[in-house]
């Protein structure tokens, strides 16, 4: 029970560490260090929804595909709709506009990640739910410490525009902080329908990587792909990829 608790809060504590660098840091993220931050997030993602999510489906649905494809394209098209129907920005559009609209752009990109944490919230109480089906804890707990990995640039993303704009540290903190308090309430709200998912985990498991992909390829590859240092954003990406695949591996 101890380990599900810590599985459930790391994402959180990646949310808080990032958004603690607004304390450390004088002004908006360094670009170079943005690129580089976004790039491993991506990498981590993916590979967080290959090895911890997609294969695992597969296996419990005794090496049919149809669940694992269910599942996933299910999972873009919820984080579609609910692009469609929430205002809000993509990662890095807090920089677009003068001063004048910053902090309003600021707390819609806010929202775009809290959004977005939801399925990682999600995807943390799917893998634990797994646990009674043949996934290990350790399997969980490797996807649980990569979201909270990715999670660190994007708290550092929040919390710092809104300090550059006037807020207080602690206040821009807080804010950073909250966006990614929506990811253990997924998490637990999983794990409470546990008993009930039995034969549909596999599409769940599934749905949560093709929530996780959208983010990667809606939100991070876009702006690692935009302006200067964007080989900084592809070893990045390397260095995330063969990091949460090994944790995979080596803890699975």
């Amino acid at each position: 029970m101890n380990a599900v608790i810590i599985g459930i809060l790391l994402p959180l504590a990646g949310t808080m560490l990032g958004s603690a660098f607004v304390f450390f840091m004088k002004k908006d993220i360094p670009d170079r260090l943005q690129k580089t931050l976004l790039g491993f997030a991506s990498g981590v993602m993916v590979a967080a929804s290959v090895w911890s999510l997609l294969l695992p489906s597969i296996e419990m649905a005794g090496e049919r595909i149809v669940p694992a494809a269910v599942g996933f394209l299910a999972g873009i098209a919820f984080l579609l709709l609910i692009d469609e129907l929430t205002p809000h920005l993509h990662m890095g559009a807090a920089k677009a506009e003068g001063p004048r609209s910053r902090l309003s752009r600021t707390a819609m990109l806010a929202l775009a990640v809290t959004i977005h944490n939801l399925p990682e919230g999600m995807a943390v109480g799917v893998v634990f739910a797994g646990e009674a089906q043949g996934l290990t804890l350790s399997a969980a707990l490797a996807v649980s410490i990569g979201i909270a990995i990715q999670n660190i640039p994007e708290g550092a993303i929040i919390s710092m525009p809104m300090h550059a704009e006037g807020n207080s540290r602690w206040r821009s903190f807080l804010i950073g902080s909250l966006s990614g308090v929506v990811e253990p309430l997924g998490s637990v709200a999983i794990l409470l329908l546990a008993s009930t998912l039995g034969v549909a985990l596999p599409y769940l498991l599934a749905f949560a990587a093709g929530a996780m992909m959208y983010v990667v390829v809606e939100e991070l590859i876009p702006e690692t792909a935009q302006g200067q240092h964007t080989n900084l954003s592809t070893i990045g990406f390397a260095v995330g990829f063969v990091l949460m695949m090994a944790m995979d591996v080596l803890l699975g």
